[in-house]
């Protein structure tokens, strides 16, 4: 079943650049989506109806003050939820992870070492490349969630915990620079979110 206006896939943007395309991408999947502010309420978030969450990128430090953040209740609403880049540290520090500078920058072109394929990264060769624009990762994921790929640089590039229907990714699927991006955000809209 599609996600029609009725049931979107919401995109909260969390000051990426990236925000816009991350909603394109979702729409060429032939999926409807929307671009969400950061400050809404969950239960706003929830009165939509959405069929899934993404949680955009952006270049703040998740543990600085002032970064942006995200009403904590969103990820109860059980809701399928992606968080890509700044979403994906989001995320980890939100439900108990860890996320530091790690001295590890990495922007540009990237290897990806796909460990276990999970859900997402399901359609990936064990070595990929995708792009990456991040100083900061997550060190420790929270409980419950499985590491399913690293770089040579951060351990943790993308995470699941597909029993709460939660994944996220350091790299960005969105951009052309990540050649089989598209398929990893398929896998999240049709397997995730369980659309057609």
């Amino acid at each position: 079943m599609a996600a029609g206006p009725g049931r979107p896939v919401l995109v909260v943007d969390l000051g990426a650049q990236y925000a816009q395309l991350i909603a394109r991408r979702i729409r060429e999947c032939h999926v409807y989506s929307e671009i969400v502010a950061r400050d809404l309420p969950a239960s706003e978030l929830a009165a939509r109806g959405p069929a899934g969450i993404v949680l955009s990128g952006g270049p703040a430090s998740v543990y600085e003050a002032g970064a942006p953040a995200l009403d904590p209740g969103v990820f109860e609403l059980g809701v399928p939820i992606l968080g890509i880049c700044y979403g994906h540290q989001l995320m980890a520090q939100t439900l108990g992870g860890e996320v530091a500078a790690t001295g590890q920058r990495e922007y540009g072109r990237t290897r990806l070492h796909v460990t276990e394929p999970g859900v997402l990264l399901e359609d990936l060769a064990a070595v990929e490349q995708v792009w990456m624009s991040h100083g900061d990762a997550v060190t420790r994921p929270p409980d419950g969630f499985r590491v399913t790929s690293r770089t040579d640089a951060i351990p943790i590039a993308s995470m699941e915990d597909p029993e709460r229907s939660l994944y996220a990714v350091q790299f960005h699927p969105e951009v052309a620079h990540t050649p089989r991006g598209v398929a990893v955000m398929k896998r999240f809209l049709y397997d995730g979110c369980g659309l057609l």
